[in-house]
């Protein structure tokens, strides 16, 4: 049996949705191995949805990479680990197409915190489908946030370099309290709220502050852990649950888990949230 297949195994590949998911999740763990090879978690941590559900066990699928730099490079390029990605793929007998994109001036959810100093990339994979998978480096970021190596094992052994679950959780609350929504709701932010707190996570409020400041959401350099619980229960009272429910649907095997989402029920979670200072 062939790596790729072995790596596919795991997967529902009987509806288009799993199969979809589970292809695009085998993609990004054989991009994460070319960029392990070419060496760029020595300067760069994984973090975001995608980083959650490989290392950590979120039951969600995910659609982009988002790394950050662990020192501000403005001049920092991706482009020297293409050929190690291309090499990474092509040992699997796949195609890969690899671009830098420029950025223009976009709304919606998506771009609500697509800065001017990050990069973005796009990778474009020829299998039975064409899958297309958006990476974004953020080459001056938020610090103050601590990291461990995570071990994957296919297509082979590797550690990658990931944000730690409260700095994670952090910057998944200030994308989930300050992302501008425009018409859609981002109901994958409120998946993984609850994911966090069901499981204990304590958030780091440090981090979190420094994300608000350089995003312009903050504009002081403390914030009390009440002051936050209250800015969490106001975005609740503000939740269309129902289309945030929409919006996860097809990311989750487990539809009927949703159904108990509500705004009494986002409180309630708030409530049990634990945080942290440092």
């Amino acid at each position: 049996m062939t790596v790729l297949k072995q790596m596919l195994e795991k997967y529902d590949m009987t509806t288009a949705d799993g199969a979809v998911n589970g292809l695009r999740e085998v993609m990004q763990e054989v991009a994460l191995a070319g960029l392990y090879r070419g060496g760029f978690f020595d300067k760069a941590a994984f973090y975001g949805g995608t980083c959650l559900r490989i290392f950590y066990g979120l039951p969600r699928f995910s659609e982009d990479l988002d790394f950050s730099l662990l020192a501000s490079d403005p001049g920092f390029s991706l482009e020297p680990y293409f050929r190690a990605v291309r090499e990474e793929f092509s040992a699997l007998g796949l195609e890969v197409e690899v671009s830098a994109k420029k950025k223009t001036a976009r709304t919606g959810i998506e771009s609500a915190f697509l800065k001017s100093d990050t990069r973005l990339f796009g990778f474009a994979v020829h299998a039975d489908k064409t899958i297309k998978i958006k990476f974004e480096v953020d080459v001056v970021p938020p610090l103050g946030f601590a990291t461990e190596e995570k071990l994957l094992l296919q297509p082979f052994s590797f550690y990658v370099k990931c944000f730690s679950l409260p700095d994670l959780f952090a910057g998944k609350m200030h994308a989930l309290l300050f992302r501008n929504w425009k018409n859609r709701v981002k109901g994958r932010d409120w998946f993984d709220f609850e994911w966090y707190v069901r499981n204990g996570t304590p958030m780091r409020l440090s981090h979190f502050v420094i994300r608000a400041e350089q995003s312009g959401k903050l504009h002081e350099e403390y914030l009390a852990e009440p002051e936050f619980r209250q800015l969490l229960h106001q975005r609740i009272e503000a939740l269309d649950v129902a289309a945030a429910r929409n919006d996860v649907s097809r990311f989750v095997k487990d539809v009927e888990a949703l159904k108990i989402w509500s705004r009494n029920y986002f409180h309630e979670l708030a409530k049990r949230m634990q945080i942290t200072g440092g």
